[in-house]
Formats: structure tokens, C-alpha cells, sequence
């Protein structure tokens, strides 16, 4: 398959396709990292901005197609990232990597928690870990700001997605369907004019 190769306005740096190895390496630490919460936060530093496998808009492009699909939004992120670069296997082992210690690690701490849910303490706890998760999410998007900050049509889109869904209270579908064919018919890429015979004299 094609490398993908970051944007040179956006990153200096071009790495090579990642073996089946640090896919599985990077979706598990992408997991462990966020523990407790901000996935998307954490996929988005340690894909984009630590191991520089994507731009910010390929990131991006790909967290859109994980979103328009059924399941969890980092699971099918994972398979995405894999099957860019490696196909199938790069999409199973990506998986595997995101699902494979977490899902032991929440089979245990599953365990412990509803041995010992009623203690204050715990509920404090918690509650600070979603907080941080919050937080989490806010940096990411503040991050990737800067990215369509001179934008003013992806400015529009984002403000009317935010105003559709948190104001008016529409459902994901309608969202999808009315404002997605807008932004890909808006930022379909367009060939160049045929010159005219005029401008090649």
C-alpha cells in the first residue's frame, strides 16, 4: 500500500508505513493511556503528534468515517489506522492491541468495583477521572483548532453540527444526513479549468 505522508506545511516529518508490531505497540498504548477515559484525545497525540503516522486531516478524515459507523467510535478508529497501512492483518492487529490488556485490565478492575462500589471514596475517585477525561477531549479539540481556524467554511459546518445537535437536539442521523452531504459536495476536490486556447498563446 502507499505510504501515507503527512503535509509538509503541516509536519516536517515523513515516517515510513508502521510494521504490524508498532500498530499493535501504539494502539495499546493509546489504551492504556487512556485509562479512564479521552480516547480520542489520547489516539490523537500519540497517532498524529508522537509517532507522526497521520496529519492532523487524515486523523481527522478517519475519525469522521469511525464515527458514521456502528460501535465504539476508538474501536473502529483502531481498524482504520491498521488497515491504511497494513491491510487486513494491520486491521487485526490494531484491534488486538486495543482491545487485548484493557479488556483484561477491565474484567479486574470490574471485579474489584462492584465488590466495593459503595465506599465514598470511590465514587470521588471516579469522578475525578471523569473530569480529566472531559478535559482530555476539550485539549484535543482545542488542538486540532488551529487546523481550520482559517476556515471559515469548516468554522460554519462545526458551529452549525454544535447548534444542530447541542441547541436544537437533533439525532446523529438527521445531523449526518443533511449536513454531511454539504461539507463533502463543499470540499469535494474540484480539477483546475482547462486553459483556453487564449491563454495558451
Amino acid at each position: 500500500m502507499t505510504e501515507i505522508n503527512p503535509n509538509p506545511n503541516l509536519s516536517a516529518r515523513i515516517v515510513p508505513n508502521p510494521t504490524l508490531r508498532q500498530l499493535f505497540l501504539g494502539m495499546l498504548q493509546v489504551a492504556i493511556s487512556a485509562f479512564g477515559g479521552g480516547l480520542s484525545a489520547w489516539s490523537q497525540r500519540i497517532v498524529v503528534e508522537q509517532r507522526h503516522w497521520m496529519t492532523n486531516e487524515q486523523f481527522l478524515a478517519g475519525l469522521t468515517v469511525a464515527r458514521l459507523f456502528p460501535g465504539p467510535n476508538q474501536i473502529n478508529m483502531a481498524v482504520y489506522i491498521g488497515a491504511s497501512f497494513r491491510g487486513l492483518s494491520g486491521a487485526l492487529v490494531a484491534l488486538a492491541g486495543m482491545l487485548l490488556v484493557p479488556f483484561t485490565l477491565l474484567m479486574m478492575v470490574g471485579l474489584l468495583y462492584f465488590s466495593f462500589h459503595e465506599l465514598p471514596l470511590l465514587d470521588r475517585i471516579l469522578a475525578g477521572v471523569v473530569a480529566a477525561a472531559a478535559g482530555m477531549a476539550l485539549s484535543m479539540g482545542f488542538r486540532i483548532l488551529d487546523t481550520y481556524w482559517r476556515d471559515p467554511m469548516a468554522l460554519l459546518l462545526a458551529t452549525a453540527t454544535f447548534l444542530a445537535m447541542a441547541v436544537a437536539h437533533w439525532r446523529l442521523v438527521p445531523v449526518v444526513l443533511v449536513i454531511g452531504p454539504l461539507a463533502m459536495a463543499w470540499y469535494w476536490p474540484r480539477h483546475p479549468a482547462s486553459p483556453t486556447p487564449e491563454e495558451h498563446s
